[in-house]
């Protein structure tokens, strides 16, 4: 992580579609700001985005942001 006012990014993509799977998997998508197939968002990198992308997994593609 990085200090002082430049905290650390992450650019989430969304490549899978919610359909058929559990509701609070497509709510934790609309809470990370994805709604569609290739939408991308960059978000902080703190434990609890961590943990709402490790629960979509397998619906996200995650980089570092640039």
């Amino acid at each position: 992580m990085a200090t002082d006012g430049n905290k650390a990014q992450i650019k989430v993509t969304q490549i899978g579609s919610p359909i058929g799977r559990r509701h609070d998997q497509r709510e934790t998508l609309i809470g990370l700001g994805l709604n569609k197939i290739n939408r991308s968002r960059v978000l902080e990198d703190t434990p609890s985005v961590r943990g709402m992308v490790d629960k979509v997994h397998h619906l996200v593609k995650v980089e570092p942001a640039s």
